[in-house]
């Protein structure tokens, strides 16, 4: 069964990266959801996907430069607050570590998610993921037995010298997983499948429904969407035609 993982809380349901997303896509009975996480002026890990707040809040400027109470009353929520809603849940956590605006990693952010994801006892909830193998590579010295999964797409593999250098750069890492944005992936399964294995490899972001199905046809570990209301749906019916006598 291929997993479905709600993008960002869901994003074209509800407001990316939301309180109300991600309660909500935790009320459909998704089997993860993926969410971003950027540091604040005083430390605080909060949950956004761009370094600016200029997209998504009404705020302008980097994150990283306003405070977490700052940020709390632009409608930026903590990662705290967001643990807390899948508390007592068996929803995978795909924690995305990203990058300042010019694609820097921040300094010492590894450790404070893994300081947080232990003290919660999520190690075996949680993945930690990146496009970064830096990133990636910092979070298991910090924590051997961490999982991981890396991110790739046309751009990200082109920096590495294409597909088959970037997997190799990741596989280097040692039980890491792959998501792979769909189209490239659709170039490359065949290649990917050897590289990875279908049982650590994944899709994003199929959000139609005929490329949602497509995808849950696939020998792969997960999708991640935007729709993982349709995603569920045509699982559940899928799985109710397989069923019948």
């Amino acid at each position: 069964m291929v997993l479905i993982i709600g993008h960002r809380g869901a994003r074209n349901l509800w407001p990316e990266n939301s309180l109300e997303g991600f309660r909500r896509t935790r009320d459909l009975g998704v089997d993860a959801v993926e969410f971003d996480v950027h540091p604040a002026k005083d430390g605080e890990l909060m949950i956004i996907h761009d370094p600016s707040l200029d997209r998504t809040t009404e705020g302008t400027g980097p994150v990283v430069d306003r405070t977490a109470m700052e940020l709390a009353a632009m409608g930026v929520p903590s990662l705290e607050t967001v643990l807390d809603i899948y508390a007592g849940t068996s929803i995978e956590l795909h924690v995305e570590i990203k990058t300042d605006a010019l694609g820097r990693p921040y300094h010492g952010l590894e450790k404070r998610l893994l300081d947080v994801i232990a003290r919660r006892k999520l190690q075996q909830q949680a993945i930690v993921t990146s496009f970064v193998p830096e990133i990636l590579e910092t979070v298991r010295w910090l924590s051997p037995d961490q999982r991981v999964l890396a991110s790739v797409d046309r751009r990200s593999a082109e920096i590495f010298g294409g597909l088959p250098a970037a997997l190799d750069r990741f596989a280097a890492i040692g039980n890491c997983m792959v998501a792979v944005e769909k189209g490239l992936l659709a170039d490359s399964l065949e290649l990917c499948l050897r590289a990875v294995g279908g049982d650590r490899l994944g899709a994003w972001v199929p959000n139609d429904a005929d490329d949602i199905a497509h995808w849950l046809a696939q020998p792969i570990r997960q999708i991640t969407t935007d729709r993982p209301d349709v995603a569920l749906a045509l699982r559940n019916g899928a799985t109710t035609r397989t069923a019948s006598p």
